[in-house]
C-alpha cells in the first residue's frame, strides 16, 4: 500500500518551494530587498508556505498579486497554497494562468503536470511534465522525474516509474522523495536488500514518514529479522498512531 496521501504530498513541498524560490529571487542574492514591485511578497509568501503557515502566506500572495498580476511564479505560488487548503479548483485556475503567461516556464510545468497526475489527469500531465524534462531551463529535472515516476505508479506502470526514478538519483542521489519511492517499489519487487539501502539513504537526509516505517518493517519481515521488524512497528505506533499503515498493524502484533 502507498503511503497515507497527505504524508506523500508534504514530502514534495520542499522541492515544490524551491522551484518557486528559485525562479523569483533576485540573481544577485537570496537576500529581499525593499522595493515596491510584488517580489518581495512573493518571496515572504513562499516561505510562509514552507513554514505551513498558510493565513500569512496568502496575504503576502494576494498582496504580490496585486502589486504584479501578470507575474506567473505569483499564480504558480497561489495554485500551490490552494491545493494545501484542498481548494483544488482555484488551484487549477492559478495553474493555468501561470501557464497562459509563461507555457515554457519549467516550474509551472511541472507543477501543473504533478498536480493533474494526483487527480487522474494521466495524460495531460505526463504531458506538462514531459515538457518540463525537455526544457533547456531547467537544472534540476530530478524533480520533474519524480513527479512522472510518481503518475507513472499511479497508472500501474511500475517499471516505467521505477526507470524514472533511478534517472532522477543519477542526476541527485539524495533527492529525497525519490529514495522513499525505491524503497517502496523494491520491496514490492521483492528486492529486500535494495529496500533496506535506499531506507537508509534515505534517512541520511530525510526523517521517518509513516510510509518509510511500514516498508521498513515489513522488508525486515522479508528478511527474517522479526526483532528489527517489530522494532519498526512500534517506532510506526509511536510516531505516526493515526496513519494508515498503523492503522494496518493487527491488535496481536501490537
Amino acid at each position: 500500500m502507498p503511503p497515507d496521501t497527505a504524508i506523500r504530498m508534504s514530502r514534495f513541498i520542499i522541492g515544490l518551494v524551491t522551484i518557486i524560490l528559485t525562479a523569483c529571487t533576485s540573481s544577485t542574492g537570496n537576500t529581499i530587498k525593499s522595493d515596491d514591485s510584488g517580489d518581495v511578497h512573493l518571496q515572504l509568501g513562499v516561505r510562509y508556505l514552507n513554514l505551513n503557515k498558510l493565513e500569512v502566506a496568502k496575504e503576502n500572495l494576494q498582496l504580490a498579486l496585486k502589486k504584479d498580476p501578470d507575474n506567473a511564479q505569483v499564480h504558480n505560488a497561489m495554485a500551490f497554497l490552494y491545493e494545501k487548503l484542498n481548494e483544488n479548483d482555484h488551484a487549477r485556475e492559478q495553474y493555468e494562468t501561470a501557464l497562459d503567461l509563461t507555457p515554457d516556464d519549467w516550474s509551472v510545468q511541472n507543477n501543473f503536470g504533478r498536480f493533474l497526475c494526483d487527480r487522474g489527469e494521466y495524460e495531460k500531465g505526463m504531458s506538462l511534465l514531459t515538457q518540463a524534462l525537455s526544457n533547456p531551463l531547467n537544472d534540476k529535472q530530478w524533480l520533474a522525474l519524480t513527479n512522472a515516476g510518481r503518475c507513472q505508479m499511479a497508472m500501474s506502470q511500475q517499471q516505467k516509474a521505477k526507470a524514472y526514478f533511478k534517472q532522477a538519483l543519477l542526476l541527485n542521489n539524495s533527492y529525497a522523495p525519490a529514495l522513499l519511492e525505491m524503497q517502496q517499489i523494491s520491496y514490492q519487487g521483492g528486492e529486500y536488500w535494495a529496500a533496506k539501502g535506499y531506507l537508509q539513504r534515505y534517512l541520511s537526509v530525510a526523517d521517518h514518514t509513516s510510509g518509510s516505517l511500514w516498508f521498513a518493517a515489513q522488508t525486515e519481515r522479508a528478511l527474517g529479522n522479526a526483532e528489527l521488524s517489530k522494532e519498526y512497528q512500534n517506532l510506526l505506533l509511536e510516531k505516526f498512531p493515526l496513519s494508515n499503515e498503523a492503522k494496518r498493524i493487527k491488535p496481536a502484533s501490537r
